[in-house]
């Protein structure tokens, strides 16, 4: 396997703003990421959506810029570039040439500090998230899984990031204002660069366009205990679509790896337990799968299976019983082929730099510090079928949380109690 070894920079600011940064030799292009305490979660319990419009206003012009000028100094640039917003960060991510770094850096220091959020704008930014919201609602599959995401955790963790409609329709530009001027600030924020970075000359820039930032005291977020963990939404069409959760532990968790090779094992593959015995073997569905999923404080593991209506309670019963059958362990020859496809993605996240700096901001987010590849690699190398099946002992699959989506509801109760 090719050397990982990578140098991580981190810097701490007066403020409380964190920067990292991951030189890459081998190449020639560099990439940022920048991430908020601006996300979903932060959002008052009947403005879902304010995060999302929130950051489409803040492209809109910023600095000296206006909206126009904005996009033609970035595409002058040659930057590629996107915003997101998840449950609890917002933000923006982009790359470009390394020797224009440093001044997108700038563009987007004007956009987390002096956005315009001009009110002749707020128009059509409303029609870009009601236009997003609408995407979702068009695919069966996205909707109930985040239907699924929503049962499953502690409010507010499990909020959609593209809010509800008769928020989006109805939020003011100075709910906007408050939420930009609460959430954008230099204590939780984390930017970091990867590629061909100067790192002293990215480290002393940042600090000249971030460090006079004012940071601001929020108050913590109060969880809310979930209350069900059944649902069904009526949908007319001769598809079902069927979402299971468990919980899990999060990334912060000694065990996680073990948690993330279970599920590897369940899930990752042609050769997976799901594909091979809810498609393949009894042919129950077109598409079938389970991921491991983390927050910060929360960790889960959550399913998805779509099929056809007649043969939806199969499909269900059947895949609730290969996440029971997990606890009874894994082979050898499954971890193998797992961690194969493990060290493959790990070489190709090592070939980029959008990756490699999005990656290092959510370990820091979610451990506070980073970890290098070489330690990553490492980790996947000590993974056994004994530890993994120790771990599944102690911690088997139960307590699901059931969503489905469909003409008619299914027998939930049968597939839990099985």
């Amino acid at each position: 396997m090719p050397d990982l070894s990578q140098t991580i920079h981190t810097h701490t600011y007066p403020n409380g703003l964190v920067l990292l940064g991951e030189p890459m030799r081998s190449l020639e292009s560099a990439a940022f990421t920048i991430r908020v305490p601006g996300g979903c979660i932060y959002e008052p319990e009947s403005r879902g959506g304010l995060s999302v419009m929130t950051v489409e206003m803040t492209t809109r012009g910023a600095g000296q810029r206006d909206s126009r000028q904005f996009v033609d100094d970035l595409d002058n640039l040659g930057v590629e570039r996107g915003d997101s917003v998840s449950d609890s960060l917002a933000g923006y991510s982009g790359a470009t040439l390394s020797k224009n770094l440093i001044p997108a850096l700038g563009i987007f220091a004007d956009v987390v500090r002096r956005a315009h959020l001009p009110e002749d704008e707020l128009d059509a930014a409303r029609m870009v998230a009601l236009q997003e919201l609408a995407g979702v609602e068009d695919e069966p599959g996205q909707k109930v899984m985040q239907e699924l995401r929503k049962l499953h955790y502690p409010w507010p963790w499990g909020r959609r990031s593209q809010g509800e409609r008769a928020a989006l329709e109805s939020i003011s530009l100075d709910e906007i204002q408050r939420h930009y001027t609460r959430c954008f600030r230099p204590n939780g924020t984390i930017i970091s660069v990867a590629g061909k970075v100067d790192w002293p000359a990215v480290r002393d820039a940042v600090g000249d366009l971030l460090g006079d930032w004012k940071p601001i005291d929020v108050p913590a977020v109060v969880e809310r205990p979930r209350t069900t963990r059944l649902n069904h939404l009526t949908h007319e069409s001769n598809q079902t679509h069927i979402a299971v959760a468990y919980d899990s532990i999060p990334y912060s968790h000694p065990d996680y790896f073990q948690a993330w090779g279970a599920v590897g094992v369940l899930s990752g593959g042609m050769s997976s337990r799901l594909f091979a015995e809810v498609r393949e073997k009894r042919g129950l569905c077109y598409t079938v799968y389970a991921s491991q999923t983390t927050l910060k404080e929360h960790g889960a593991v959550l399913c998805y299976s779509g099929t056809t209506a007649e043969r939806a309670q199969e499909t269900l019963d059947v895949t609730v019983g290969e996440l029971r059958r997990l606890a009874d362990g894994i082979e050898e020859h499954e971890l193998a082929r797992l961690k194969a496809r493990i060290k493959s993605g790990l070489i190709m996240q090592q070939e980029s730099s959008s990756s490699r700096s999005a990656s290092i901001v959510r370990d820091w987010y979610l451990l506070g510090r980073v970890r290098t590849l070489d330690e990553i690699s490492k980790l996947v190398d000590d993974l056994s079928a004994a530890s993994i099946n120790d771990y599944l002992k102690r911690n088997p699959p139960r307590d699901f949380t059931i969503v489905t989506l469909g003409r008619q509801p299914l027998e939930v109760a049968r597939a839990v109690s099985a």
